[in-house]
């Protein structure tokens, strides 16, 4: 298991306005962008700044949620997704729906990065940010487009930050800076969530698996619980009722996509037929699924715990995003 690169600066884009992301996450989870989604977004732009002045290496990514608007049905209980007919395809007849999931996020992202412009003066790195700020305005987050919105404040400006070498002053510095990203939620990892979920189901059923832990971390599990009331004076008991508690007690708690795990060996490049790349080597996958947390910023003291690392694996096979919030 590999570990969070180390960078020299944060490059902050706040308070974006993205219209029709995809909320489809995962064959099994949708609510909102796989983090897969943004680590290939920061990739993505690491290529387009490749040939600036002053290139830079994108190492991690974080992403803040300060709001939502999922594009569903709420007319009943069951939410389903609000779908467009398709033009009519080349006989003229109807084509056929197919199923999108659509949502409307307003959130920052924070960019882990290394490079000389990280020690250039405040002035060339604002005008590096703001030239960071129109190329991701040409580019699809998670599938979505980015609309333009006017800067009402300096903090809702793109730019970038270097971090501290002292470590008090880091940590001075972080407190400040996340004050800007509220009221909002960061999505981290809960890895250990799971596993704790996973021992103590398996003490209880030796035969539990992990797939079972992750469906009970899923969703709120209420257990009813007999309370007995007794008379004031005698002591005797008078009544008995029913009480209903359920085991949510460590926050917004969220199954999540973190990657893909092989299902073949690693074919060399051009050896599958009708690959995307045909330079590349090529595997077949499927999704990899742990629980992620959404937590506001003034509860996370470190910008390590709120970056994304992408980690990759050949030889056992694991590609898959990650995150130290529980190990920092």
């Amino acid at each position: 298991m590999s570990s969070l690169p180390e960078s020299s600066g944060l490059l902050i884009l706040p308070r974006l306005r993205i219209q029709n992301a995809n909320t489809i996450s995962s064959p099994m989870t949708h609510g909102f962008p796989s983090i897969t989604a943004f680590l290939g977004l920061m990739w993505a732009l690491e290529r387009k700044l490749a040939d600036h002045d002053q290139p830079v290496g994108c190492d991690s990514v974080g992403v803040i949620c300060h709001g939502y608007q999922q594009q569903v049905t709420k007319d009943s209980f069951v939410h389903t997704f609000c779908l467009t007919r398709n033009p009519v395809d080349k006989t003229g007849g109807t084509a056929a729906i197919v199923e999108e999931g659509r949502i409307h996020l307003d959130i920052t992202l924070i960019f882990g990065i290394s490079g000389g412009i990280v020690t250039q003066d405040e002035n060339m790195r604002m005008k590096f940010a703001q030239f960071v700020g129109n190329t991701l305005a040409q580019m699809r987050v998670a599938g979505g487009t980015v609309l333009s919105r006017p800067a009402e404040h300096r903090w809702h400006r793109p730019r970038l930050e270097r971090i501290p070498d002292d470590a008090t002053d880091a940590h001075r510095w972080f407190r400040l800076l996340r004050r800007s990203w509220l009221p909002g939620f960061a999505l981290v990892s809960r890895d250990d969530l799971l596993d704790r979920a996973m021992e103590r189901m398996r003490s209880e059923n030796p035969s539990a698996t992990k797939l079972e832990a992750w469906l009970n971390l899923s969703r709120f599990n209420w257990q009813p619980h007999r309370v007995e009331h007794q008379d004031a004076n005698t002591g005797e008991i008078t009544r008995t009722t029913i009480k209903w508690t359920h085991d949510r007690t460590e926050g917004w708690i969220v199954p999540i996509p973190v990657g893909y795990g092989a299902l073949s060996e690693l074919y060399p490049s051009g050896a599958v037929a009708n690959a995307r790349d045909s330079h590349t080597p090529f595997r077949f996958v499927e999704s990899l699924y742990s629980v992620g947390q959404w937590i506001s910023p003034h509860r996370i003291d470190s910008w390590k715990k709120l970056l994304w690392y992408g980690d990759a694996d050949i030889h056992s096979g694991l590609y898959r995003a990650r995150n130290d919030y529980a190990f920092v």
